[in-house]
C-alpha cells in the first residue's frame, strides 16, 4: 500500500453525479471527501428547483445511492413520475446527503479554487503518479487528496450571447437587463416579466422550458410579450420528436412550443446573431444581424440568455489534461458527443477509459466531462462514476463493463422534414444503426448538418431593412 492510499478522494461538487461518486466511493470501500461550494447539496440544482425535468424518476436516482436510502427504510418516489429540481434536491440529494454514510465526508462551503501536485508544478514530471493532488479553497485551506473526481459542473459558466463565442458588444454593459438561463418566471421572478417584453436567446431546451412558461404568463398578464431568436434557419432541432420521443415530457416541450409558434404567442425570430445591446430608458435594445448584414433593432424588457454553458477548466491549470480543441472533453470522449456530427442515434457507453487524462487520477465526470456539448443526461454521469471508482478501486473489469440505457429522442436527423407534414426521417421507427448499449439523445448530424447562418461584419447595406434577432 502506498502513500497515497490513506489519502482520500477528493469528489468536488455535491450534485447528483458528485453525490452517486460518493455513494460509489462508499461502496467501495474507499476514504472521500466530497467538496460543495454551496451551503447544501445539490445548491445548483435548487437554483433551477422551479422547472420540472423530462426525465422521470427512474433515470435520476443512482444505484448506489438507491441502496444508501434504502437501507434508512426511504421512500422512493414513483419511478414513472417527472420531479422538479426542488423535488430532485428535496426528495433525493438531501436525505442522500444526510445519510451517515455521506454525512461525515462532506463539506459546504467548500468552493475549490486551484487543484495541482504537492510540490509539483505542471512541468515536472519525476514521481507525479505516486505525488498526492494538493486541493486549494477560496477559504485558504488546503488538503491533499489521492484522487480528484470533478463533478462541479457548467452551471455557474453560461455562454454569451455573442455569435461567434465572444460577448456581444456592450453585452457586460446591460448586465441588470440579462437573465441566467431558467428564471422563475411563475414564482420569484414573475415581478421582472409581468407585462414586459422578453428577448429568449437560444435552442435548447433551457430556452423551450422559459418560453413555455412566458407565454403562460401571457395569457394571465396583460401587455406581456415574447419574442425568440436562434441562429438556425428553423427550430426543428429545439421542437425534437414530438410523440416519438421515449420521454414523453421532452417530446410534449417542443409540441407545445410549436403550438404557442404557430398561433403567434411567440413571436419567432431566425437565422439571426445579436450584434449589439444597448441600454434605452430602462430597457434595452438589442441589435441583431442576418447573414446578409440587414439588422433589426428588439427593445426588450428582459433578455434570457439560455446558450448553453461551457466547463471552467481553470482549477486545473496546473494538471496535465488533454482536451479537444472544440469541445472541451477528452480527447476520447470528443468525437462520441461532438454535436457538429451527431448527438441522435446512440450515445456509446464510456467509462474511465474515455475519461482518463494525461494527468493520472484526475477525472471530470458529469456535465463538465461533456465540455460544450448539450446533450449530457443524469444517467450517463452515474455510469461514468461507477466505471472511474471501479478503476480507482483496482477493479478494471467493472471498470471497462460499461453500460447506458438512455431513451430515444424520436429525431434521427440534424435538419429533419417537418414531422407534421408525414414525411420526416424516422417517426417512430427504430434506426437500422445497431444501438449498441445506448440509445439516442439527441439528433443525427448535428450542428454540420444543419446551416447556420454567419454574421456579416460591419459593411452593412445602405438599404438595410429590419431583419430578426439573435443567437442560438
Amino acid at each position: 500500500m502506498s502513500a497515497l492510499d490513506n489519502l482520500p478522494v477528493a469528489v468536488i461538487g455535491a450534485g447528483p453525479v458528485g453525490l452517486a461518486a460518493a455513494a460509489r466511493l462508499h461502496e467501495r470501500g474507499l476514504p472521500f471527501v466530497v467538496l460543495e461550494a454551496g451551503h447544501a447539496a445539490g445548491a445548483a440544482v435548487r437554483e433551477w428547483g422551479h422547472v420540472r425535468l423530462f426525465s422521470p424518476w427512474r433515470y435520476n436516482i443512482d444505484p448506489a445511492a438507491r441502496l444508501i436510502l434504502d437501507e434508512a427504510g426511504w421512500i422512493a418516489p414513483d419511478p414513472q413520475a417527472l420531479p422538479t429540481g426542488a423535488e430532485l434536491v428535496d426528495d433525493y440529494l438531501q436525505p442522500l446527503a444526510q445519510s451517515p454514510q455521506l454525512k461525515p465526508h462532506l463539506r459546504y462551503g467548500a468552493r475549490v479554487e486551484a487543484i495541482s501536485r504537492l510540490g509539483l508544478d505542471r512541468l515536472r514530471s519525476a514521481g507525479r503518479d505516486t505525488t498526492p493532488f494538493l486541493i486549494r479553497l477560496a477559504t485558504g485551506d488546503e488538503l491533499l487528496a489521492r484522487a480528484v473526481i470533478d463533478a462541479s459542473g457548467t452551471w455557474r459558466t453560461p455562454n454569451v450571447l455573442g455569435a461567434s463565442g465572444l460577448p456581444a458588444r456592450g453585452e457586460a454593459d446591460v448586465a441588470a437587463y440579462l437573465e441566467h438561463a431558467l428564471p422563475d418566471v411563475l414564482g420569484t421572478d414573475r415581478e421582472r416579466f409581468a407585462g414586459r417584453h422578453t428577448l429568449v436567446v437560444g435552442a435548447g431546451h433551457s430556452a423551450a422550458n422559459t418560453l413555455l412558461v412566458l407565454a403562460d404568463l401571457a395569457t394571465q398578464q396583460p401587455g406581456t410579450q415574447v419574442s425568440w431568436a436562434i441562429r438556425a434557419d428553423a427550430p426543428t432541432r429545439t421542437y425534437g420528436g414530438g410523440s416519438a420521443d421515449a420521454l414523453p415530457a421532452r417530446g410534449a416541450l417542443g409540441s407545445r412550443l410549436r403550438e404557442h409558434v404557430d398561433a403567434g404567442r411567440i413571436r419567432l425570430l431566425t437565422g439571426v446573431s445579436v450584434h449589439t445591446l444597448t441600454p434605452a430608458d430602462g430597457r434595452v435594445a438589442v441589435v441583431v444581424r442576418r447573414a446578409d448584414g440587414t439588422e433589426e433593432t428588439v427593445l426588450a424588457d428582459r433578455v434570457v440568455a439560455a446558450t448553453g454553458f461551457r466547463p471552467d477548466h481553470s482549477i486545473t491549470a496546473e494538471l496535465r489534461l488533454d482536451l479537444d480543441p472544440i469541445m472541451g472533453a477528452t480527447r476520447t470522449l470528443a468525437p462520441l458527443i461532438d454535436p457538429n456530427e451527431h448527438s441522435c442515434g446512440t450515445v456509446p457507453p464510456h467509462g474511465v477509459d474515455e475519461l482518463t487524462h494525461p494527468e493520472p487520477g484526475y477525472h471530470a465526470v458529469g456535465a463538465k466531462s461533456y465540455g460544450r456539448a448539450p446533450t449530457f443526461l443524469m444517467a450517463t454521469g452515474y455510469e461514468q462514476v461507477r466505471s472511474v471508482v471501479a478503476a480507482l478501486a483496482g477493479d478494471w473489469a467493472a471498470a471497462r463493463d460499461v453500460q447506458l440505457d438512455l431513451p430515444e429522442t424520436g429525431v434521427c436527423n440534424s435538419n429533419p422534414v417537418d414531422p407534421a407534414a408525414g414525411d420526416g426521417c424516422c417517426g417512430s421507427t427504430p434506426s437500422v444503426e445497431p444501438p449498441a448499449r445506448g440509445l439516442a439523445t439527441g439528433i443525427s448530424g448535428g450542428l454540420l448538418g444543419t446551416p447556420l447562418n454567419l454574421v456579416a461584419l460591419d459593411a452593412v447595406p445602405a438599404d438595410a431593412q429590419a431583419g430578426g434577432c439573435c443567437a442560438s
